[in-house]
């Protein structure tokens, strides 16, 4: 038999203390637990060292404190010993543990972890006798508990028989219980035997009622009841279970959505059907498959703003400040935007607009809706609608399908969180269509104000407003959008930018925005002018200023790359670098466009035309080419049918008026015509070349070059008139840029003339022309006088030299351009 240790060596025992968060460990139990407290580990790490592993094993009162003091934890104890440590990490270990007596203990030392003075503790026993036939009426509970459990499985019970002292059966079956915190604390602290096993009898006794209950309930349903009652019946048992355990966190986010229907302020045929729909959730099981579903549901009825309105500022000079301060020119789309603040103002419950800004990349129809919101107080959301051909996508889908979602555009206004943002259908040019529908016609109800005041969406089945919307949509071509939708919406076209304009964006935008980003933003650091146009002129062939950006971007980088090599950036004052226009291509290698006009030009048979694009205006140089044939007319380049059939109508005219040209009555019986459109991967249509293909190919047969410095458009009918066209100021501008200024233009597009700036009017020299023959006049080298009584109309037209002086020649080696005589083919 061992020596018993005396009371004062007991008293002076010191053991260093672990603190366990929401667990507790009873004499005669092990118990497993993760530690990745520092102390801990260090506790844990040192006591296996020792001879004896012990520890006292204490239990916090605020299972959250991180650092417990003595105060802090439960004052009776666990004296333990340490069976193992099984290491999960550099940080992290799995102790096992087994309780042997409780102790009482005084903290005696905090660093580096808690050690206490351990004091004994004695229980005490009332009627031993008792406390032994209560012992065994616990063991008979437990039993019957552990067979309502599990049937099979009596493990509990084989582990209990043996044991004689009834407080430690009493701990045993505490720990195998599913008990409350409060629970567990109060048995650990009972000294007094009798009323520790009384108190745990209890506690079996009602687990093992709790559990025939639930048995006999789910037996009851499993016999007699319907699936509906029977989810009903398990979904109130369920909710009972929950509030004992403490574990009613959903049922209370479910109640929450009361709260929410009312705070959502809802039309009220909308809040009545969404408190229809919390009920029906209420009753509902989580484990139903219609659960996620109804409840996804719920939520978007609650989030979506069916009344939060932002107040729009009506301050017209502060909302053209902002404007100005964002975006340079654009003046016609400032000015709409101010139109409808003022009339806002005098009518606030006008409906929203709907705008479609149409014009190539890179001039700012994106960030111009961001402007637009940003001076009328508004939210912004911006839905990309490139590549999308589904029309569920703008719809939503049926809440019937799985994974089920709305629309972009309520998804659009949950986001923005008011129901009157300004909305930006973004490139609504490339919307698509196939088998799943058209997303353009679901769009005719949304973009038209007298239907989507009651938008509704496949998926949230009701009527959503969406009248107070500004809506605004971006496209590089009106050609791709259908005309139903584009008669919805009011076009504002945004042209290229002029030279001067894009030396003013670049100057007061582009390069400082740029020099933020790339850490130059110093005054020390400068562009200037003439590099900033050797950028534009030499790199850059574009409308809008996007690739302008990029280009300054690359220089910034450049700049930034040599101040750190040199660790120019580590001194005080940053040293001065002006971007001189010779700097250019150090920065940004050769110059990439140069004005080849005079060289495209210098042969008979190539003209200069003018065409429009998504893209913004290009030049388009037609060559053509004659060669001993058959008659027949041979064009490529990728040209459209329309295209093609004003060659044809081209080559019409010169037949019928050969005798004019100096030609042969049957020269085209004997040559055959190619005419080629550079750029042959472009596709090319329209009917606007029309000219510069007739001007091609009587400057090839006449022998007579076209004036180099002459671009031109317009459409040419078999009787020589010329009709209008369009694009007019995306043409000028493309022709002002490429260096030429004198523009043959049809006299009805006079009108168009206002919409180019003054500054490139001032520059230029338009022609204005009804007939073919003023074209002949004005854009060949060596014109001729027209003679002959057959045009009358034409009789005021001053011709420096006649008409069929020149003749055709086919276009051989022998033959040159020089020795070209009257005589015809």
């Amino acid at each position: 038999m061992e020596n018993k240790i005396s009371k004062e060596q007991e008293l002076e025992t010191i053991l260093p203390v672990l603190p366990l968060r929401q667990l507790t460990l009873f004499p005669g139990t092990v118990l497993s637990v993760e530690v990745g407290r520092s102390s801990s580990l260090q506790l844990l790490e040192e006591s296996v060292k020792s001879a004896s592993p012990r520890i006292l094993v204490a239990t916090q009162l605020e299972p959250h404190m991180d650092d417990p003091q003595g105060s802090d934890l439960c004052e009776v104890a666990v004296e333990a010993e340490v069976l193992k440590l099984i290491r999960l990490g550099s940080d992290r270990v799995t102790a096992v543990l087994q309780g042997i007596k409780r102790q009482k203990f005084d903290v005696c030392k905090n660093e580096p972890y808690l050690q206490a003075k351990v004091s004994p503790i004695f229980e005490t026993e009332k009627d031993p006798v008792q406390n032994q036939v209560l012992s065994l009426q616990l063991k008979e509970e437990a039993g019957r508990w552990e067979e309502t459990l599990f049937e099979r499985n009596h493990t509990l019970r084989s582990v209990i028989d043996p044991i004689k002292e009834p407080g430690v059966v009493a701990d045993v079956v505490a720990v195998s219980l599913d008990l409350p915190f409060s629970a567990r604390m109060d048995l650990l602290v009972q000294m007094e035997v009798d009323e520790r096993v009384s108190a745990v009898l209890s506690y079996v006794r009602h687990a093992t009622e709790l559990q025939k209950v639930k048995k006999r309930i789910e037996q009851q349903v499993n016999e007699s009841l319907s699936v509906r009652q029977r989810e009903v019946i398990l979904r109130q048992q369920m909710k009972i279970i929950q509030d004992r355990l403490g574990e009613s966190s959903e049922n209370q986010e479910i109640e929450s959505f009361a709260a929410r229907i009312e705070d959502a302020k809802m039309p009220d045929e909308i809040r009545v059907l969404a408190q229809k729909q919390w009920r029906r959730l209420k009753e509902m099981s989580p484990s139903n498959t219609d659960y996620t579903m109804q409840r996804t549901y719920l939520e978007w009825l609650c989030d979506l703003p069916w009344s939060v309105k932002t107040e729009d500022l009506v301050d017209i000079s502060s909302a053209r400040k902002i404007l100005n301060e964002d975006h340079y020119g654009l003046e016609s789309v400032k000015k709409r935007i101010l139109e409808y603040m003022a009339v806002r103002k005098l009518l606030p419950y006008k409906k929203g607009a709907i705008l479609c800004l149409v014009g190539p990349p890179g001039v700012g129809k994106t960030s111009l809706g961001k402007s637009i919101a940003k001076a009328m107080g508004r939210s912004f959301v911006r839905i990309s609608l490139g590549g999308v051909r589904d029309e569920s996508e703008i719809r939503g889908h049926r809440r019937t399908y799985v994974g089920a979602l709305p629309g972009r555009l309520i998804q659009a206004m949950k986001r923005a969180g008011t129901k009157n943002p300004v909305m930006l259908l973004d490139e609504i040019d490339k919307l698509g269509s196939d088998f799943r529908g058209d997303p353009s016609s679901a769009l005719l109800e949304v973009l038209d104000p007298e239907q989507n005041e009651t938008f509704s969406d496949h998926y949230i089945e009701q009527p959503f407003d969406l009248s107070e919307v500004i809506f605004i949509t971006t496209a590089n071509s009106l050609d791709a959008i259908p005309d139903p939708l584009l008669d919805r919406m009011e076009v504002i076209a945004l042209s290229g930018y002029t030279l001067a304009e894009k030396m003013e964006i670049a100057c007061s935008h582009l390069v400082p925005k740029q020099k933020k980003e790339h850490g130059l933003d110093v005054p020390q650091i400068v562009f200037s002018k003439a590099a900033i146009k050797k950028i534009i002129e030499h790199y850059t062939k574009e409308a809008g200023v996007r690739n302008l950006e990029r280009e300054i971007a690359n220089v910034c980088r450049s700049i930034a790359a040599q101040m750190v090599s040199e660790q120019s950036f580590l001194s005080e004052e940053v040293q001065a670098k002006v971007v001189q226009k010779e700097d250019v291509e150090t920065y940004l290698g050769p110059a990439r466009y140069f004005s080849e006009l005079s060289e495209q030009t210098e042969q008979p048979g190539v003209c200069t035309g003018l065409a429009f694009t998504p893209f913004g205006g290009d030049l388009m140089f037609v060559e053509a080419s004659v060669m001993k044939g058959k008659g027949q007319l041979v064009l490529t380049g990728k040209l459209g049918d329309v295209m093609k059939e004003s060659a044809q109508a081209g080559l019409s005219w010169i037949r019928a008026h050969g005798d004019l040209l100096g030609l042969s009555a049957d020269f085209f019986e004997k040559i055959d015509i190619h005419i080629h459109v550079p750029h042959g991967a472009t596709p090319k249509e329209g009917p606007s070349a029309g000219v510069t293909l007739l001007l091609a190919m009587v400057s090839r047969l006449t022998g007579n070059r076209v004036r180099s410095d002459v671009a031109m458009t317009g459409e040419v009918t078999l009787r020589g008139v010329i009709l209008p066209v369009g694009g007019i100021k995306e043409k000028v501008l493309a022709a002002h840029r490429g260096g030429i200024r004198r523009v043959i233009l049809p006299e009805r597009n006079r009108k168009d003339l206002v919409d180019v700036p003054k500054e490139v009017q001032d520059e230029m020299t338009f022609v204005w022309v009804n007939r073919i023959e003023t074209v002949l006049s004005e854009g060949l080298t060596h014109p001729w006088e027209l003679l002959g009584p057959s045009y009358p109309e034409n009789k005021d037209h001053e011709w420096s030299t006649q008409i069929g002086q020149g003749a055709m020649r086919a276009h051989l080696p022998e033959h040159h351009p020089k020795e070209l005589g009257p005589s015809g083919l």
